[in-house]
Parts: structure tokens; sequence; C-alpha cells
């Protein structure tokens, strides 16, 4: 095949050009860098609830809410978004669980019964009520949607262990919201590869996954052609980045063909371990997770529903009996999952979103964001479950008591991967970038 005829036939969009387009950006490289020091965990998987849950109705039960229900006392005169009305209790009851008795909602039975393994963070506090900023800044660090994401950042300090699959994964229906999973400055290669788990069917997740017109020989052959066109552009042009994450962008699209067919199919898994995780979207997403750590994927995030799932300024209580139980089975199943085959040990999870909801009412029956104080949730490899971290003001608007930022959050977290947050850096535009920039602090008391 002369040149000519090779890019004729990579434009027809099928084949490895169609695959490496498909994974949605390029490519961690397939090399495994050593940690600060002896990590606790290995891999970690972050279970996001876009739009901003409801602590008050979750995690955090506030039963002095009911007492002053419609009232709006002095100790609520905070700022809120949009207006809002007077204290709105949850019709939610709580009860103890676990060894230490940790108050969780009737909403969440599976979860309750896997309480000994989660440290619920009560004192999580973030800077900014709005979603696009208070999102990037979970997931970056900073509000501005140009600075490198936790997944990246990993994937840039540790590598991957799987030669045959992305160092980052996001589980995502839609694949929407590309730039919460962004490289930022960081090389291109560490921007995570998302994928569609809506329908569990490796070809339907993942287009131009088999080539039609090609054997595998042959594509190996059309790869290498490319490869060498690719080098022998950098070598009269000079180093380029984004070339450079292209090519290990076809390199992993090659090798993902056929891990893909094993890693991405779910038919394979027993009938008992499906029905624990459920057949809902997220279900497939927490699976998918628990089989991309398997196999040494270091980085996994699932998104729950597309948009802003958790975002209840109205209806709330009707919309958290609806959504509530399937994130709960299969949450509570990602962490059974992992344990019995000794992965969670070795896994560390974090649950949540990006802000919590007021105890004030919005719109009569629904709660506006609130950044001052909320809930998350962390498990599995570092992590010392079955305790509360944390406190809200008695009725749940404010952190006030062991407050955590999102930068300290970054900082335990990347901490039971082994790595110092402070050293974790990247040259970039005269000065060294972190991930937690100036700021956070290991949170001691939630470390094992």
């Amino acid at each position: 095949m002369n040149r000519r005829d090779f890019v004729q036939s990579l434009s027809g969009g099928f084949g490895l050009m169609g695959l490496a387009g498909a994974l949605a950006a390029e490519q961690p490289r397939p090399v495994f860098r050593a940690p600060h020091f002896t990590p606790k965990a290995r891999h970690s998987i972050f279970l996001f609830m876009t739009g901003g849950p409801s602590h008050i109705d979750l995690f955090d039960p506030k039963p002095l809410l009911a007492r002053h229900a419609g009232e709006r006392p002095g100790a609520v005169d905070v700022r809120t978004e949009r207006t809002t009305g007077g204290l709105l209790p949850s019709p939610f009851q709580f009860q103890r669980h676990g060894q230490a008795g940790i108050e969780v909602s009737e909403l969440l039975p599976n979860l309750a019964r896997t309480i000994d393994e989660i440290a619920v963070v009560r004192g999580m506090y973030t800077f900014n009520p709005t979603h696009t900023p208070a999102r990037n800044l979970i997931q970056s660090g900073n509000i501005a949607a140009t600075r490198p994401t936790l997944g990246a950042w990993l994937s840039y300090g540790l590598g991957t262990e799987n030669q045959n699959l992305p160092g980052f994964v996001v589980l995502s229906p839609g694949n929407n919201g590309g730039a919460l999973w962004r490289s930022g400055f960081l090389p291109s290669e560490h921007q995570g590869t998302a994928i569609n788990q809506a329908e569990p069917v490796p070809e339907k997740m993942i287009r131009y996954l088999r080539n039609p017109d090609l054997a595998p020989a042959s594509q190996r052959e059309q790869l290498d052609l490319a490869q060498a066109l690719n080098r022998e552009h950098a070598a009269g042009f000079g180093p380029d980045p984004f070339l450079e994450g292209r090519i290990q962008a076809m390199e992993t699209a090659y090798r993902m063909q056929f891990a893909a067919l094993d890693v991405f199919d779910l038919a394979g898994e027993p009938a008992h371990i499906r029905r624990l995780y459920g057949s809902s979207q997220f279900a497939n997403g927490c699976l998918l997770a628990r089989r991309l750590v398997e196999r040494g994927v270091r980085t996994v995030h699932v998104y729950y529903g597309q948009g802003q799932v958790w975002d209840d300024h109205k209806s709330i209580n009707k919309n958290l009996k609806k959504r509530c139980p399937d994130m709960d089975q299969a949450a509570a199943a990602l962490i059974l999952d992992l344990k019995q085959r000794g992965l969670l040990e070795e896994t560390v999870i974090v649950w949540g979103g990006e802000f919590g909801r007021t105890p004030v009412s919005e719109s009569g029956d629904g709660r506006d964001h609130n950044p001052y104080g909320y809930t998350m949730w962390l498990a599995g490899g570092g992590i010392r479950g079955g305790q509360v971290h944390g406190a809200t003001d008695e009725f749940g608007f404010k952190a006030v008591e062991n407050r955590v930022s999102i930068h300290d959050l970054h900082a335990t977290l990347l901490h039971t991967l082994g790595i110092d947050h402070e050293r974790l850096t990247y040259r970039y535009a005269g000065r060294d970038f972190r991930l937690t920039d100036v700021h956070g602090q290991v949170v001691r008391p939630l470390l094992a």
C-alpha cells in the first residue's frame, strides 16, 4: 500500500484512526511510575453524583429542623444562590448502623449495611455555589475549566499497570462533560477515556472497536506505517506533545480492540453478581469499575446519569425516592464485591457531588445549592471505615467541626495512593503547578 492509498484508507473512519478518535482523547502511556512512599491503595474509583446530593436527607440527620420547620432563625441567615424560604425538615427516618452506630437515612439500606467500611465526612465545604465552577473545583482543584483533572494527575503521577487499557477511564452515560476529565496542561496522553456504559455491550460503548476490513496482522502493519510517518514528521519539526499523545492513542487503540471485548462485556458475569449490582446504568458503571481496577486500570470515574441529576430545586423528596434505590444498591455492591475479591484494601472509593443542599426550602419542596457544609464518603484502601469525621451546624448549613476542603480531600486521596501532594508537580508557563495548588492538608484521622 502506498502512502496515498494508506491515507485514503484512514479517511473512511474505520480502523485505528477511527477508534483512536473515538477514545475521546489521547491515552496514558503504558508505564508504571513509582509512588513517593508505600501506598495503601493502588487504584481509585470516584462515584460522582452530579448536581449535589442532599446530605440532610442521606447522611447528616438534623432533628432540630422539624422543631423549627418553616422558620428562618438567624443561625441560618446565610446567602443562598436563589430565593429560599424557611427550614425544611427531612421526612426520612435515620437509624444507627454498624459497630459505631452511624446514622444513615432509610433511603440507603444497602450502604447502611456496609457502613463499617465507610468513612462519612460530614464536614466538607467548597468555595463556589454554581455547578460548572464547583464541578471544576472538585475535579481539578480550581474553578477554571483549564486545569488538569484528578484522574489526569494520577495518570501522570503513577502511570498505568495495564498496557492494553487506558490508565484513566470515565464511565458516563452519553459521554457528556468531557471537560471534567481533561488533561489540561499535562501531556495529552493523560486525558480520561470516556465510555458510555448505558448499554454494556463493547461494540455499543466504543465506536470502531472492530475493524470490518482488516485482520489484526494487517492493522498492525497499517499502524506501523502510520507511526513511522508520525516519527518522520516529529523528526523534521521537533517535539510536539499533541502528536506524541496521538501516537500513544493509536498504540492504545490497537491493544484495546482486543482487551475491551473482554473487560466491557458484562455477559460473562455470574447471575448473582448482576443481581447484586442491579440493572441500571449506574449499576453497569459500578460493575465495570470493578472489572477495570481488577485488570490494573489506575483510576475510574463513574457518573450517575446525564446532566445535573441530583440538582433538586423542587420535589426533592419525590426525586430522592426514585433515585436513591439504584444508587444505593450499586454503590454498596461495589464495596461488597471488591471486598470479597480482596480488592477493597487496594482500591480507594470516593462518593459525592460538587456541593450539598440547603436546609431551607426552595419552591416549597426543593433545596438550593449549599457549598458551606455537606457530606462525602470514602471507603477502601488506606481509609479507616466505620467513622464520622466532621460536623455541620445544628441545622446542616455550615461545616463547623473538623472542616475538610476540596484541597484536603485531594491531598488525602493522593496520600492513600502513595503520593505526597506537595511533590506531585508539573512545570508549565514558568511555574510549578500541583493538584492542590498552595493548599491542602492530609486528613490524618480518615486514614487506616
